[in-house]
């Protein structure tokens, strides 16, 4: 094949202005084609069509403006190496002066008696106007301006300007030539979900020239990832079990449960009856177990170690944080050191010398269990006879981290588990490869955490219902969105940083309440508010051996109020922690809400869950009070995959398709137009019903797109 001129798998050096410099500063993004610029969507777009008279711009107001230039743009060194140009401009309601930094050309293009739209800022003192570095565009009679201006993620060396245009010379080149952009989607799926046709979405979610425009091409492509996702996951299917050399006898169970002061759930006996089918098989296990907080994942667990310890054989059990590693260990080794069998912890807060000392037992087989961070996938750990491994919350570790612990003995069984609960329509797409255990039963005497949804009306009594809890003996957990006061920001066509919350983003445009952070809010709450009681953080970007001392200072008791980001959604156990409050819970998904109301109402007392929210978004309400009414976790997961769509649920795993690395969604995510996504899954089951090869002629296109897709690992 000659040298592809045109057409998707063009170099993006093909396009004008592009040389080795800027197509590196592109290969940050991940662009090396025009077909993957094509599919380098807008963050947002700039709502230029927001047009205001002078006498209507509000101070600090970002906002386009139509104006006459009143006289000549004058130009002066300010200093070495900066330039001030200054314009005045005028409408029917009053002036705007205009200034430029470092952009002398202006003075050329900025005619007197010339109309332009300027946008950006305006700053207004009494009746006069002001703006600085404003983007700007002539307004030329029967040539209508764009409304809508995107505004895309960049890399150093690229700005808006260029980008739009490299995009837009991108577009003319992806749709010819041999390997042109074609519609993959069969005609009969298009037209039932009224889905726009391929090359419309792609220009018109880069050039809309309406809102209407942006919507409906975001919603075809949207469509396509979650489409395209499920289809694969379908294709794929279960793989037939690979052979176990572990084919391990029936253990016995009633002397297992006999160290138990309890009776195990209808939905655990059922767990173990799959487990012992499983590891008794003489096929390698791959089975993930899928329980509600409290519901009894851990009794499961042990029972798979005891069946892979008592047939002599060893297990590993993998957590992502030390803190939950500690707690398994503190349950695991009182039963299994009084059966006998040596249980070790491996994790990375241990010196060396106490690492190479489990390492010694694991390898002589001196003990039969381990548990540890991912400390366990070193090339320094070694077993004797390793022939389950159990991989606790799944979806935080990457495939490759999760393979190299199974990895360490051939055809050993891995048990997956999970405390998300998910809705078994969707677990079915996501989780295809494996045998799903669902405990969707409580264990009787589990106490329920009464919640209530509140505004900031309510703080002052918020404070004195954490003062009573901990006066009365508990303690509080207070969890926040972010770590840190942070804005995310994006460079406009102007230069100017623009607070993302500006942009229209797809139906985001409602103003965004002060998010709460965990560092500056536990400063506030040690120094002002409870200045006699002890306050402490926890967050992700802490070093894990501060983590640690924190949460363990809390689970003694030493610690109050513990004020944390999500970090703590699974975490040490604390039985006297009786009060969760959640500031800005509107931020957080129903599923999270759920696992950090679960980490209260684990002792005698009786516990409560405040959810904080300024939100005045009917949804966000509608959502919140789901979690109010309800504390079955499968239940709410429902509710909330009815509401969302699948698109969450996908992105809190990764958005993973199985053998073919990450695949990230760019929109879907955006979504909250749930039937859209049901309808995409629906699409896929019923593509595959008719033409599970994708053989027939019409799917043709779509099978490439698919095969091409693996090939790359990306969009195309």
């Amino acid at each position: 094949m000659g040298e592809i001129k045109n057409g998707a798998l063009a170099p993006v050096t093909r396009l004008y202005g592009v040389g080795e410099k800027r197509a590196a500063s592109f290969a940050k993004l991940g662009v090396a084609t025009v077909g993957e610029l094509i599919y380098h969507f807008p963050r947002g777009y700039e709502n230029r069509g927001n047009v205001k008279n002078i006498d209507q711009a509000e101070d600090g107001e970002l906002c386009a403006l139509i104006l006459c230039v009143a006289g000549a743009a004058k130009t002066a060194m300010i200093r070495r190496g900066m330039t001030l140009t200054k314009v005045a401009a005028v409408d029917d309601t009053g002036k705007c002066n205009i200034t430029f930094f470092n952009q002398p050309y202006v003075r050329d293009v900025l005619r007197e008696g010339a109309y332009f739209r300027f946008y950006g800022r305006v700053e207004k003192k009494g009746k006069v106007a002001a703006m600085a570095s404003p983007a700007f565009e002539p307004v030329v009679p029967q040539k209508p301006l764009r409304a809508l201006v995107p505004v895309y993620p960049l890399a150093a060396g690229l700005s808006q300007k260029f980008m739009a245009s490299a995009v837009k010379d991108a577009l003319s080149l992806a749709f010819s030539g041999e390997s042109a952009v074609r519609e993959y989607l069969p005609t009969e799926t298009r037209k039932k979900y009224e889905l726009a046709e391929l090359s419309y979405a792609l220009r018109n979610i880069h050039e809309p020239q309406t809102v209407a425009d942006a919507e409906r091409a975001k919603k075809r492509l949207a469509f396509d990832e979650i489409y395209l996702f499920a289809l694969s996951m379908l294709r794929e299917g279960k793989k037939e079990k690979a052979p176990s050399r572990f084919a391990f006898p029936k253990p016995n169970r009633a002397a297992f449960l006999s160290r138990f002061p309890y009776e195990p759930t209808g939905a655990q006996k059922r767990t173990f009856d799959e487990l012992d089918a499983d590891m008794t098989s003489g096929k390698r296990m791959h089975r993930l177990l899928t329980g509600d907080v409290g519901s009894g994942k851990t009794l499961c667990a042990e029972y798979a170690v005891y069946a892979a310890v008592s047939a002599g054989a060893q297990a590993a059990v993998m957590t992502p944080t030390e803190i939950l590693a500690r707690q398994h260990f503190e349950s695991f080794a009182p039963v299994f050191e009084k059966m006998g069998y040596g249980v070790e912890l491996l994790i990375g807060a241990m010196t060396a010398a106490q690492k190479r000392k489990a390492c010694e037992r694991l390898r002589f087989g001196i003990s039969q269990i381990v548990i540890g961070t991912h400390a366990l996938i070193e090339d320094t750990v070694e077993f004797r006879e390793l022939g389950l491994v159990i991989i606790d919350e799944q979806h935080r570790f990457g495939a490759a981290q999760r393979a190299r612990l199974a990895e360490k003995s051939e055809g050993c069984h891995v048990l997956s588990m999970s405390a998300t609960p998910i809705p078994r329509t969707l677990a079915f797409v996501l989780y295809g490869d494996f045998d799903l255990s669902t405990l969707d039963e409580m264990p009787p005497g589990r106490k329920t955490v009464d919640t209530f949804v509140v505004d900031g009306t309510y703080r002052e009594r918020l404070y004195a219902f954490m003062r009573k809890n901990v006066e009365e003996g508990g303690q509080v957990y207070v969890v926040c969105p972010s770590v840190e006061e942070q804005k995310e920001m994006l460079e406009s066509e102007s230069g100017e940083k623009l607070d993302v919350s500006e942009l229209y983003t797809f139906g985001c445009e409602e103003e965004k309440p002060k998010l709460f952070a965990a560092v500056d809010y536990a400063k506030k709450l040690a120094e002002e508010i409870f200045p006699d009681i002890s306050v402490g953080f926890v967050h992700g970007k802490m070093k894990s051996a501060e983590k640690e001392k924190a949460m363990s200072a809390f689970a003694r008791g030493e610690m109050k109020i513990l004020v944390s980001t999500t970090v703590i959604e699974v975490g040490v156990n604390v039985p006297a922690a009786t009060l969760m409050v959640v500031e800005n819970a509107d931020m957080f998904g129903l599923a999270a809400l759920h696992q950090l109301r679960g980490r209260v109402g684990r002792g005698e007392k009786k516990s409560h869950c405040v959810l904080v929210s300024e939100s005045k978004s009917e949804t966000a309400r509608t959502r919140l009070k789901i979690l109010k009414d309800h504390h079955d976790g499968y239940k709410i997961a429902e509710l909330d995959l009815s509401m969302r769509g699948p698109g969450d649920f996908i992105a809190e795993r990764g958005g993973y398709v199985r053998q073919s690395g990450e695949v990230s969604f760019r929109l879907a995510t955006l979504s909250g137009d749930s039937k859209m996504l049901y309808d995409a899954f629906e699409a896929a089951r019923e593509t595959y019903a008719r033409d599970a090869g994708l053989d027939l002629p019409e799917n043709a296109l779509l099978k490439e797109k698919l095969n091409g897709q693996r090939e790359r690992g990306n969009d195309l």
